[in-house]
């Protein structure tokens, strides 16, 4: 009859298949992706260790759900090299640039339109 009051807390994996924790009661040492990313890690190829469910309106079936990976086995996350972060820049630029004007605009040209909103006909106002 526990699983009535707390639906989501199956920490063996007995009921659900796999640890299962509900919002706010993961243990320490277990983390989201976020989680990790916002403390400078990434998951590194370590398997899945548990998951956090918990109901939200947002998903069709009522349940959403965030897997968890320990945070010992965690790894730093990459830094991209000078290299990279040039073409990226270049892609990036490559996006502003109107192809029926040729000006850079100062926003990236909308894939709905191809064209910056001057050569579409719209109007910005400010």
């Amino acid at each position: 009859m526990a699983h009535a009051v707390m639906p989501f807390l199956d920490p063996d994996g007995t009921r659900l298949g796999f640890p299962t924790f509900p919002w706010g009661l993961v243990p320490d040492g277990l983390a989201t992706r976020r989680q990790l990313r916002a403390a400078g890690l990434r998951p590194g190829g370590q398997p899945v260790r548990a998951q956090i469910m918990w109901r939200s309106r947002r998903s069709r079936t009522g349940i959403r759900l965030a897997y968890l990976y320990e945070v010992a086995l965690a790894k730093p996350k990459r830094t991209a090299t000078p290299r990279q972060m040039d073409a990226i820049g270049k892609a990036l630029r490559a996006r502003r640039i109107c192809p029926d004007c040729g000006v850079e605009q100062p926003y990236c040209i909308p894939t709905r339109y191809g064209a910056c909103l001057d050569c579409h006909g719209w109007e910005l106002t400010a």
